[in-house]
């Protein structure tokens, strides 16, 4: 790609972090990279639209790759710095991540959503993959998949109210808590699908008794642990 190119969409993608795009002109990403508006047409002469596609092209890039780990290793633990990734570019890009996916922008395209649900997609199959299933190979059924697309459904929109909370609470724990929460997702989902139930099974025999999963588990007894009538079913012995 054209060194040029390369740093007006840097430049761009810069402003449509920290502003809504309908608020960034042309003349802002002129001056703010030093150069011409002829300049930046020469480049872009779809103009304003044809730039914000290519910005938002480059921050779906670099979103794809936040969930890429190497499979190895308790899933907890790949998915804490895959969510650290992703975290960390939300904090970065926290306008511009607002005004992409509440939908609210003016230049907002059948195009610009087919990409975020690239990144979405994109999400999903990394995350299928740390739990075993391989690009090419079998597919996992519907509620694995469902569960997994409700699981980046709930990082999403956390992550919004996290922008809209002035990033509270800080943001160690809403990592914790958005990993909790696919843990608990998963283990819901084992109890009523078999396949579910064997992903579970061999994910938690690569799990360490201090990582994520032993102290939720830990954090739970309390809470459920002189509930023992919900195990008594009537009418069984």
């Amino acid at each position: 790609m054209d060194e040029r190119r390369t740093q007006l969409i840097g430049t761009a993608l810069g402003l449509f972090a920290h502003n809504p795009p309908e608020d960034v002109s042309l003349d802002d990403v002129a001056a703010t990279a030093g150069v011409s508006r002829p300049l930046v047409y020469r480049y872009f002469p779809g103009g304003k639209q044809q730039l914000y596609e290519a910005a938002l092209r480059s921050a779906a890039d670099e979103l794809e790759q936040c969930f890429a780990e190497a499979q190895t290793g308790p899933l907890t633990r790949r998915l804490v710095r895959a969510l650290e990734r992703y975290l960390a570019f939300v904090d970065q890009h926290d306008a511009g991540f607002m005004a992409l996916l509440q939908g609210g922008s003016v230049v907002q395209t059948s195009r610009t959503h087919a990409i975020v649900d690239e990144v979405r997609r994109a999400a999903a199959d990394q995350i299928l993959f740390h739990l075993g299933y391989q690009p090419g190979g079998q597919v996992a059924g519907p509620r694995l998949r469902m569960t997994v697309s409700t699981w980046i459904t709930v990082v999403e929109a956390a992550s919004l109210m996290w922008l809209d909370q002035d990033k509270q609470p800080p943001v160690n724990e809403l990592r914790d808590w958005l990993l909790d929460h696919f843990v608990a997702l998963l283990m819901a989902s084992a109890t009523r699908d078999a396949e579910t139930a064997r992903i579970v099974r061999h994910a938690l025999d690569l799990e360490e008794g201090d990582g994520p999963v032993g102290e939720l588990a830990r954090r739970m007894l309390p809470v459920v642990g002189d509930k023992g009538h919900l195990l008594d079913v009537p009418g069984k012995a």
